[in-house]
């Protein structure tokens, strides 16, 4: 089970990075059904902030932004999917004690720390960017400043020495 495909399975809904019911199934090598059955029976394990229930709009904006996800008949799920976080993916591995389930468990909890430490990373190189953006960018708003008033000075330079050229060809010679 290679860590790509399952990050490739972890998407980011409500501000969270999710792995669906039938991806989590499909790794756990059990039916959608199963896998949706045993949290039903295990609900009190599952607050809302380790697993909820997509609505139809969340759906389907997923659905259309994820090559990964089939269509075609029979390719969609009767009921809206479940959408587990990080930490009802670790529980989920309390209740399906498979050892398929335990290994994909692991797997998952991989993905979720290297996608947790690309972020880390991205916000530190954000934050570094934007300092050096304020440390120079005073310096390149005096350079741009400067170059503007000397193209300034310079094209006011060539209007005055076209008007004098102007002038000379226009007087009249004085015998």
């Amino acid at each position: 089970m290679e860590l790509t495909t399952i990050k490739n399975s972890i998407h980011e809904i409500r501000g969270k990075n999710i792995m669906l019911d039938m991806d989590l199934a499909k790794l756990y090598d059990v039916e959608t059904k199963a896998l949706k059955q045993a949290v039903r029976r295990n609900s009190n394990r599952f607050p809302e902030d380790f697993m909820f229930q997509l609505t139809k709009e969340e759906w389907k904006a997923l659905r259309s932004q994820s090559v990964t996800l089939e269509g075609g008949k029979g390719n969609h799920p009767k009921y809206l999917p479940f959408a587990f976080t990080e930490q009802g993916v670790a529980m989920l591995s309390a209740i399906l004690s498979s050892q398929r389930a335990i290994q994909a468990s692991i797997q998952i909890m991989r993905a979720f720390v290297m996608i947790r430490q690309w972020a880390l990373n991205h916000q530190e190189l954000s934050e570094k960017l934007n300092a050096l953006e304020q440390q120079y960018g005073q310096k390149f708003k005096d350079i741009e400043q400067v170059l503007n008033y000397l193209i300034k000075k310079d094209h006011q330079n060539q209007q005055q020495s076209s008007r004098k050229k102007s002038d000379l060809t226009h007087s009249p010679i004085k015998p």
